[in-house]
């Protein structure tokens, strides 16, 4: 129904040339323009992964899609030095937890995808490990030949997208060293960080490069149907890999780079969905189902950058490591379609999310948050202009409209829950990026600075790293090169 509606919405036509209409985009932009700055501090490297490579414990497993220590640090001190409580609803592998708790801040996550959850796991194990019995078994294992201990029951239950992805051979000893672990280490606390150190290399020994929205493939692996053939630059002998990998943990667990804490439990004590140590707390799940749950005015701080808008499938590009934690196909689908709806096979959740607002006695709350998202002009805008490039071919996937409605709409229900947590005085600060489909772009961050002054919060900040981020080739190709904004959000309550 809704995009029947679209189909009777206008386009302005002169001379024979299509334009799509902007001025609610332009009044968006007039409205936030004084709130615009772009901000020296920000680079690149700290707003993303990059800056993490070489931390203690944040640098062994390479998660993209986080943020770096250096930013969590920067925006506490920059904005609220007095410790407080600080949620992080997308909380990743726990970047904004530990570096928060590190400055004395108590920290609660939620984290869907069982890859974040097991780093953040294996992280607070390390923190608490017995630094000595570790390097033993470190010296016990090196120089194994782990084909002697191969055992086809820990070998990997592969589903369609990660077969062949590892040369036999290789598979052989990665299995070999899983039987070994689980067979002959006694320690849990050792044996999961053992582990660990295979769950942080299945990339490097593999055929495959996380790319964004898939897998991509070597050739040497036989399955790339891609038009230009790849070949990855390194693929590491496991034996070779786990080596580097086990003493960079090690070396990071020295006394000397590493002061042992006595904030955190040895081990999770699993409650259903509620994953709890003494600091961090993690909520394992959907927050969109965890969110409504949280009293109200309980939070000082919220720090996260949700997905992007940018159709990177995570059940994709960590296939790899969801197979490792024992993920089958079923499993992994769930998982898609339980994340916030960032790529085009994503449903839509209204019936959902009214249910969960139904069970609550809080259907004002779903009729106040979906009625607020109706009346975004800009953001109906951009799905009116999408829609219609839609009809005319224009767009790569013909869902990627429906995915950015999706988007938008789950989105103002993450917004409103935050605003109803944060505490008066509290910040909210989300990193995100703007996208840009068929060469339109879409102003994520005005818009959901929009919708969050909607629901009570003030915009104080909207900062910008002084370069943007560049357009694909592709896109580039058909409409030339763009810098899209790439943005902090600070909102106030």
């Amino acid at each position: 129904m809704y995009y029947d509606l679209l189909k009777n919405k206008y386009m302005i036509v002169k001379e024979e040339q299509t334009f799509p209409p902007s001025q609610k985009r332009h009044a968006l932009y007039d409205k936030f323009q004084a709130k615009i700055s772009a901000n020296s501090h920000l680079t690149r490297s700290l707003v993303s992964f990059q800056a993490n490579k070489q931390r203690r414990f944040s640098g062994w497993f390479k998660y993209k899609e986080g943020f770096s220590e250096q930013l969590v640090n920067y925006l506490l001190e920059k904005l609220k030095p007095q410790p407080g409580i600080l949620l992080d609803p997308f909380a990743g592998t726990g970047t904004a937890l530990f570096a928060a708790n590190a400055l004395g801040w108590q920290t609660q996550g939620i984290e869907l995808l069982p890859v974040g959850v097991y780093s953040i796991q294996a992280r607070q194990i390390a923190q608490n490990i017995n630094i000595a019995a570790f390097k033993t078994a470190v010296a016990e294992i090196i120089p194994l030949n782990f084909t002697d201990y191969y055992d086809e029951k820990y070998s990997l239950q592969h589903i369609p997208i990660t077969q062949g992805a590892f040369a036999p051979a290789e598979e052989k000893q990665l299995t070999g060293y899983l039987a070994y672990c689980q067979k002959y280490v006694e320690n849990s606390d050792i044996r999961t960080l053992l582990l660990y150190a295979a769950f942080c290399i299945l990339e490097d020994i593999s055929y495959t490069r996380k790319d964004g929205q898939y897998l991509r493939w070597d050739y040497r692996a036989g399955r790339s149907q891609a038009k230009k053939q790849f070949t990855k630059p390194e693929i590491y002998p496991f034996k070779i890999a786990i080596q580097r990998k086990l003493t960079q943990i090690t070396q990071d667990l020295q006394p000397d780079n590493f002061q042992q804490l006595s904030l955190f439990t040895p081990l999770f004590e699993i409650e259903s969905n509620h994953i709890k140590t003494k600091e961090p707390v993690l909520y394992q799940g959907s927050c969109l189902e965890i969110l409504p749950t949280m009293p109200a005015q309980s939070i000082d701080f919220v720090l996260t950058s949700p997905p992007y808008a940018n159709r990177y499938d995570y059940t994709r590009t960590y296939a790899l490591e969801l197979v490792f934690l024992g993920c089958k196909e079923e499993k992994v689908k769930q998982l898609r379609q339980a994340m916030l709806s960032c790529t085009v096979e994503n449903k839509d959740k209204q019936d959902y999310l009214k249910q969960i607002y139904t069970n609550q006695a809080r259907l004002q709350d779903f009729l106040k948050i979906e009625s607020t998202f109706e009346k975004q002009e800009a953001l109906q805008e951009v799905l009116e202009v999408l829609e219609l490039y839609r009809q005319q071919g224009k767009l790569n996937n013909s869902n990627i409209t429906r995915m950015l409605r999706n988007y938008f709409y789950e989105m103002s229900f993450v917004i409103y829950e935050l605003a109803r947590l944060i505490k008066p005085g509290g910040i909210i600060a989300m990193v995100n990026d703007n996208v840009q489909y068929a060469g339109e772009e879409v102003p994520v961050d005005l818009i959901l600075c929009d919708i969050a002054e909607s629901f009570g919060l003030s915009v104080r900040h909207i900062w910008t790293l002084e370069r943007g981020k560049g357009n694909s080739s592709q896109q580039m190709g058909n409409h030339g090169r763009s810098e899209i904004r790439k943005s902090v959000y600070i909102w106030e309550k």
